[in-house]
């Protein structure tokens, strides 16, 4: 099977999502609530939250992104230390590492909440700008190269994070879009090089 960590975390999301559409006692046993990992230490919350999401929308384009650059970005980890668990390490880690900001500032706060696989979605997708910055992608059906996007996507992320009002955590993706660059660039140091490498030649 390839890229098999990517479809049965696929799987497990969208399984989990959907149930939790239908249960809410579920769904918040498993978001990310910041008291009860203050008061009550419940700790997996920093991993289960990245498994359900608002609705199906925010499901499938979250799901779509990591089937088209997790399944890629497995098999370059795979080749790269030769196991398959770096990418469940990377994609875990990524869940925890990219919500870590907004549940520090949100410890002490009942009235918030935080759900969805974006943080760990954006650790994906930045490290696969690493690697190929001029990869044609879709974005709303608009074709243009991933490191364009990748420009785009924090500029836009930090405008409205600071502005705020929109229930989207973007924060987590700017956090999550960081780790997946400085992963990359722990597990293989070389990947800085590739990437001026790649940037000195587009080719869109």
């Amino acid at each position: 099977m390839q890229a098999p960590i990517t479809l049965v975390l696929i799987a497990v999301t969208c399984a989990v999502s959907l149930l939790a559409f239908k249960n809410a006692a579920l769904a918040g046993r498993l978001i990310l609530w910041p008291p009860a990992i203050d008061r009550h230490k419940q700790y997996d919350r920093l991993v289960t939250y990245g498994f359900l999401h608002a609705d199906f929308f925010h499901l499938l384009f979250n799901m779509v992104t990591l089937f088209f650059f997790g399944r890629i970005m497995e098999d370059v980890m795979v080749q790269i230390t030769g196991s398959r668990i770096t990418y469940v390490a990377f994609y875990l880690a990524a869940l925890v590492v990219s919500v870590l900001p907004t549940y520090l500032k949100h410890q002490k706060d009942p009235n918030y909440s935080c759900l969805g696989a974006s943080g760990a979605v954006s650790a994906v997708l930045f490290a696969f700008v690493l690697i190929n910055p001029w990869a044609r992608i879709l974005v709303f059906v608009i074709p243009m190269p991933a490191i364009v996007f990748a420009v785009l996507y924090i500029g836009y992320s930090i405008w409205m994070d600071r502005r705020g009002g929109d229930n989207v955590n973007h924060g987590a993706h700017l956090a999550g879009a960081a780790f997946g660059i400085l992963f990359m660039v722990a597990m293989e140091p070389r990947v800085i090089g590739h990437f001026i490498e790649q940037l000195s030649r587009p080719g869109f």
